[in-house]
């Protein structure tokens, strides 16, 4: 029965846009021209209510820790690249168990105007409402675990490709915040604001060096240098095919719990094969511009088959110290989550798989797979 009743909040009262302002979530209306079909409109009066209350937080969080936000100096992150299902969540748990890293949680990057004033109340009873497995892959949730902060540049200003997902009739007015190419520098530099200050306040909150992990920020490592010259780099790969039938399973699982529109169930396959290539151009393009020693590339299936000899590999390829410390605490999550299994998916017609492996072929050169 609580399980039931998370379900129905999550897929019929909140949006992961829970973190809005006031001003933000109508601008984002008005923009939409109220574009809201009507078994959606509980989520609207629900958000609209809580974005009341999150303007009033945020003035109060501004009052109280604006200048010490503004004064703090975010040490070089580490971000973990990848497309979508490529393994991301599961390297930034390992990653985020050195007490020298801080990763954003859950409650973070949804309430990124407000956790440093709601989070010591707030967490706890938020934590009782959300459902404990992922849509997507039946991985553990909860409001503490290690979580993107593409969620919170999305609720900070609405420059996000995840925008799309509430607004599925609009999607190709969202996919150009992939890359950030063609979009006005105006928006460049407040994406690149919010990215800052939401980096500030979690170092506040933590004073340590912050691994994050966002698909998006694989195609936008000359945005991130511009803004941290000193960050250091993962990217995880996986088999292309395994990350088509997952990907496409992620947005069939996950999109009723974003849209506010009702759309026919999404074939996907054309937009997911242009998404892949989009991201890949730009990481392939923009790689290059790291220093040696800042960039680690590592594959899910040597993750999947030894996760603590690939964390290790990342921590010597990028000079990182401790790592013989945290062996046993690693070691006993690889054996916490001894019990997971993944998706199964059908195999996929030869002519779809003939079709990826041609406009995916790079990806295939690149890592070796057949």
């Amino acid at each position: 029965m609580q399980n039931r009743l998370k379900d129905f909040i999550a897929r019929r009262l909140f949006l992961p846009l829970e973190g809005m302002t006031l001003g933000d979530w109508w601008g984002l209306l008005r923009r939409q021209r109220f574009a809201v079909d009507w078994p959606h409109w509980p989520r609207v009066l629900v958000q609209t209510a809580i974005s009341l209350s999150n303007s009033a937080y945020a003035r109060l969080e501004q009052r109280r820790f604006g200048r010490r936000i503004e004064a703090a100096t975010i040490q070089p992150p580490l971000f973990i690249l990848g497309h979508y299902r490529s393994g991301t969540t599961h390297l930034h748990n390992l990653l985020a168990l050195d007490p020298r890293f801080a990763a954003p949680t859950f409650f973070q990057v949804l309430n990124p105007h407000t956790f440093l004033t709601t989070e010591r109340w707030a967490a706890p009873v938020a934590d009782r409402l959300v459902v404990r497995r992922r849509y997507q892959d039946e991985m553990v949730q909860g409001i503490g675990v290690p979580s993107e902060d593409e969620v919170a540049l999305c609720t900070m200003t609405g420059l996000s490709p995840y925008m799309g997902w509430y607004f599925p009739r609009g999607e190709t007015e969202y996919g150009r915040y992939l890359t950030f190419r063609d979009v006005p520098s105006e928006d460049v530099a407040r994406w690149g604001h919010a990215l800052t200050t939401f980096l500030k306040k979690l170092t506040l909150r933590y004073g340590r060096t912050l691994v994050l992990k966002s698909p998006p920020h694989t195609a936008r490592i000359r945005l991130l240098l511009q803004r941290f010259p000193d960050a250091r780099f993962v990217h995880i790969h996986r088999h292309p095919y395994d990350v088509f039938r997952s990907t496409r399973h992620m947005i069939r699982a996950v999109q009723p719990v974003f849209r506010l529109q009702e759309c026919p169930p999404p074939d996907g396959d054309g937009p997911i094969l242009a998404v892949y290539n989009e991201m890949y151009d730009a990481y392939f393009d923009q790689r290059r511009l790291l220093p040696e020693g800042r960039l680690c590339d590592v594959g899910y299936e040597d993750l999947e088959r030894d996760p603590i000899h690939v964390v290790k590999s990342i921590y010597d390829s990028l000079g990182l110290a401790g790592f013989d410390d945290l062996r046993p605490r690693r070691e006993d999550y690889v054996a916490s989550i001894a019990g997971y299994r993944k998706n199964r998916f059908d195999d996929l017609p030869e002519p779809l798989r003939q079709r990826i492996a041609h406009e995916w072929s790079r990806g295939f050169e690149e890592w070796g797979y057949r």
